[in-house]
């Protein structure tokens, strides 16, 4: 095992549960679903927001990245699953001091790598001043805008995905 494996090993173990919890206290989490819910009666597209502590170790042994965690949360959470193919996740990986924006094909189409990585450059900011939630509701209002301009609220915005974060 190499000493940078075994270094992450370590984070993540060391990194209790309840750690997302000191990040994220629950009126922090309420505002996000807030936020969310706002954001998506401006338009068609569907916002979810999850937070993770840690890996398992043998996620970490077989060396998952969190991009890679992030494609199975999108999988499962079934955000690729939207009418319009415009879903987007937002994913903390905590232990890592990770995060991912992944977007269906829909909205990917109109806003590319780029736009995805400015959104992210600016979250970043945010996080490594200590501000996490602040640096979540940034991204939610950027995407939200992104989201509005392609695929503005049409007067029937069916709510396909909860809004409720999710803390895993």
């Amino acid at each position: 095992m190499s000493f940078k494996l075994f270094k992450r090993l370590c984070k993540h173990l060391g990194t209790i549960p309840s750690a997302t919890r000191h990040y994220f206290p629950l009126e922090s989490l309420r505002r996000i679903e807030k936020a969310i819910a706002t954001s998506e009666a401006t338009h068609t597209g569907q916002i979810r927001f999850v937070v993770e502590g840690n890996l398992d170790a043998i996620d970490i042994l077989r060396k998952k990245s969190g991009k890679k965690r992030a494609i199975e949360i999108f999988s499962q959470l079934h955000v690729w699953d939207t009418e319009q193919n415009n879903g987007v996740l937002i994913y903390l990986l905590l232990a890592d001091h990770d995060f991912e924006i992944l977007a269906d094909r829909g909205i990917h189409h109109h806003v590319g790598e780029s736009g995805w990585e400015r959104i992210s450059h600016e979250m970043e900011q945010r996080f490594k001043q200590g501000q996490f939630e602040a640096g979540v509701l940034y991204g939610i209002e950027q995407i939200g805008q992104v989201l509005a301009l392609h695929y503005p609220a049409n007067g029937i915005n069916q709510n396909e995905l909860p809004n409720a974060p999710v803390v895993m």
